[in-house]
């Protein structure tokens, strides 16, 4: 049995994932800040729910101890949870703006993976799944036939960006894991006002083939639902 822990998975595509996962035989373990939605998430999909603030370090480890008590190991780590941040002309934008965004999108993700590192490693096969973005993507942004290119949101593309590269050095640093970043791609959920035009289960396409492939893939790459991206 797959163990699988999702960090903001109540909507979205968290809990699209999620489902996905259970469906294909995973015991899926619901992450959110959200007591209430996450219980309530949870509960709909046949998951267990523990709370989780990625941007708590105290959160973060009782998150970790919870699943240890429970579930024992976990075999894929999902870091989904995000926040978009101030969009728009940055010339108001200020330094707690741009932290905000990085404590969850960035720092969020390192205090995850760290608190859970020793539960991965009693897998057979662990895998970190870091949902990222096109949007930090040069060529995406630079490219007017994209619809990255087209939108101004610079704390979220910032740190959708360093979110990429943490994923290559946690790839090198620990080889022993399958350290993998998602591009879902412009989907419809409520954090693209539902002007995405992907449905919400293409957006997860990405994500559920890094968490489902198997051994003997590659590490540190950068992957959308039909292709694998470069770094420019």
């Amino acid at each position: 049995m797959t163990i699988t822990f999702i960090t903001g998975a109540n909507k979205g595509l968290g809990f699209e994932t999620a489902r996905r996962l259970i469906e294909q035989g995973h015991t899926v373990v619901l992450g959110a800040r959200d007591e209430k939605a996450g219980a309530a998430a949870a509960e709909k999909l046949g998951a267990r729910f523990v709370r989780i603030d990625v941007t708590d370090d105290g959160s973060v480890a009782a998150a970790a101890a919870d699943v240890e008590r429970n579930e024992g190991a976990v075999d894929v780590l999902i870091n989904n949870a995000g926040v978009q941040g101030p969009a728009g002309d940055p010339t108001g934008l200020t330094g707690a703006d741009v932290l905000g965004v990085l404590d969850v999108n960035v720092a969020g993700v390192v205090r995850v993976s760290s608190a859970f590192l020793a539960l991965l490693r009693r897998s057979a096969d662990p895998v970190i799944v870091n949902v990222s973005s096109g949007m930090g993507s040069l060529d995406a942004t630079h490219d007017p036939s994209r619809p990255e290119s087209k939108y101004l949101a610079p704390t979220y593309t910032a740190s959708k960006a360093a979110l990429t590269m943490l994923t290559t050095q946690y790839a090198k640093a620990w080889p022993d894991i399958r350290i993998n970043a998602a591009d879902p791609g412009y989907t419809a959920t409520d954090f693209t006002n539902y002007l995405g035009t992907q449905t919400v289960t293409e957006g997860t396409d990405a994500i559920v083939g890094l968490a489902t492939e198997g051994p003997g893939h590659g590490s540190g790459r950068f992957v959308a639902r039909d292709e694998e991206i470069t770094w420019p």
